[in-house]
């Protein structure tokens, strides 16, 4: 029975036809055109503005009642990290195993290879077909937007930047075959699966006293990111050349403008909780000193 179960799971994660034989292209595969992806951006940012603005124009107080919608909402996206994070670490062990030759004859070590891709590799096979579902999983992720809009009529240009960014990168990882991102889609979703499983925790009711947990979660992310694209520099100046060099330039950049941006945010939080302790602190001694 165990052994039925991991054949199957074998077979729907890594050998099943859809995925051996995956290719990425306009005709096989739906949102891999470049009006597209810019038509998506475009869309989400109006939505959201839009949005933003009507309730401000109603200056609507109470948040609008969700439901259950968002907690679904973080399950299912808890569910596909999970799922995706599976998926990739056994396709690229699939493809480790079935490339060996390969790998011996350029004397590349499996560590390099998740970091840096021979030069000529094509966006098709089981790698890949997971990289498109992480980057389909990237649409679903905007839908977080809207509620926190909706809820708290809050909208910050880092979110929008933040996100519209996140699809960019992944529509550049399959459209150039960009080096790095088996090990970026392995650290995302290992960190989506954690953030939004806590926000489902918190979505039902359940207590938890760790607020920061889900800033916390995205530090030790652009941690790991900021590392192995030292990483990929690194191998590319040293082996000649790594797939998808100049996407990898370009969303380096745009990396290192979410960091900023994060840490100038990150700062501001603690900053203000600090204040905040401050404040109470004083405001209890002033307290006891009238009382005594």
């Amino acid at each position: 029975m165990k052994f039925q179960i991991i054949e199957s799971m074998k077979y729907w994660l890594i050998d099943h036809p859809t995925i051996v034989w995956f290719r990425w292209s306009p005709s096989q595969s739906w949102g891999s055109t470049w009006p597209f992806l810019v038509t998506a951006i475009a869309t989400y940012i109006t939505a959201a503005l839009t949005l933003h603005v009507i309730l401000n124009i109603f200056k609507r107080r109470r948040a609008v009642p969700l439901g259950p919608i968002p907690a679904i909402h973080y399950l299912i996206m808890s569910l596909i990290s999970a799922t995706i994070f599976t998926g990739i670490l056994f396709s690229a062990a699939a493809e480790l195993r079935d490339t060996r030759w390969l790998l011996r004859r350029t004397k590349t070590t499996p560590f390099e290879w998740f970091l840096c891709f021979p030069l000529g590799i094509r966006p098709s096979g089981r790698v890949f077909f997971w990289s498109y579902a992480f980057y389909l999983s990237r649409f679903l992720h905007l839908f977080r937007t809207f509620f926190v809009i909706l809820r708290h009529r809050k909208l910050s240009f880092f979110r929008l930047f933040n996100n519209s960014i996140l699809l960019l990168s992944s529509f550049l990882w399959l459209e150039f075959s960009q080096s790095f991102q088996v090990l970026g889609i392995l650290f995302s979703t290992s960190v989506y699966c954690l953030v939004y499983g806590f926000r489902f925790w918190i979505e039902i009711g359940l207590p938890s006293k760790n607020f920061l947990f889900t800033v916390n979660c995205q530090m030790i992310l652009l941690g790991c990111n900021l590392v192995c694209h030292v990483g990929v520099l690194w191998l590319h100046l040293l082996r000649g050349g790594c797939n998808g060099f100049g996407a990898w330039i370009f969303n380096s950049v745009l990396n290192a403008a979410i960091l900023f941006l994060f840490l100038k945010s990150y700062v501001n939080v603690h900053c203000q909780k600090k204040k905040n302790s401050t404040a109470s602190s004083t405001c209890d001694e002033g307290f006891k000193l009238r009382s005594q």
